[in-house]
């Protein structure tokens, strides 16, 4: 499972479904616009158990050198708290909700890769921090759960330039890092869900309908 820097990943009571939504070059901006495209208010069954929302290494870039990307820090802000908002009014609690801030950027490698398309450094880690910050100010305001992907990636001056493939984007390494460190907010949510279905070695073998419809009359 990989991800971007602008993602929704949604998981479902329905079984081990997943889906993971992502948008390369996405800001919270539009992010919140298209969130009730993916998220309706439906029956308890259709709604999410887990939505995680990650963005900010674009909402960052630099106004002057990227300004269709870059959002105001404070508008950051606010669209984080909204897309709570909105999960919220369509029965996705704040407990289902986990934020993750961007990671940190490594600058002479995205510097490079800025070069050979033409263009300056537009990005900076020390700004990258301060929408991570942001990020995790909103996720205690809003009582989500957040991952601090910035923070940990760096922790005790590690070097973190192997979890990122550019720069900027993360390596097969960093989406590992990820997951090992997402997995276990996401299964302290999903870990005490009733199955709709029962474990395949529990399905009755001579009559299959029995364990999967609750009955033998189909």
């Amino acid at each position: 499972m990989s991800f971007s820097f602008c993602s929704f990943l949604f998981s479902r009571v329905d079984g081990e479904h997943h889906w993971l939504t992502s948008w390369s070059g996405y800001n919270t901006r539009w992010a919140k616009i298209i969130l009730p495209r993916l998220i309706r208010k439906g029956n308890s069954l259709d709604n999410p158990v887990v939505v995680t929302i990650f963005f900010g290494a674009n909402d960052s870039a630099l106004k002057d050198e990227n300004p269709k990307q870059h959002i105001p820090l404070h508008e950051y802000v606010a669209n984080l708290k909204s897309m709570v908002q909105y999960l919220k009014s369509v029965d996705v609690p704040e407990s289902h909700v986990i934020l993750i801030t961007p990671p940190p950027l490594c600058e002479a490698a995205w510097e490079n890769e800025c070069i050979m398309q033409g263009c300056k450094l537009n990005r900076l880690n020390s700004v990258v921090g301060e929408y991570a910050s942001a990020c995790l100010q909103v996720a205690q305001d809003c009582r989500t759960d957040v991952l601090d992907l910035w923070t940990l990636m760096q922790k005790d001056s590690q070097d973190f330039s192997s979890y990122l493939s550019d720069g900027l984007h993360l390596s097969p390494q960093g989406n590992e890092f990820l997951f090992s460190h997402l997995w276990p907010l996401i299964e302290k949510k999903v870990s005490s869900l009733p199955l709709l279905l029962p474990y395949w070695r529990d399905v009755a073998e001579a009559k299959p309908e029995l364990s999967l419809l609750g009955d033998g009359d189909h």
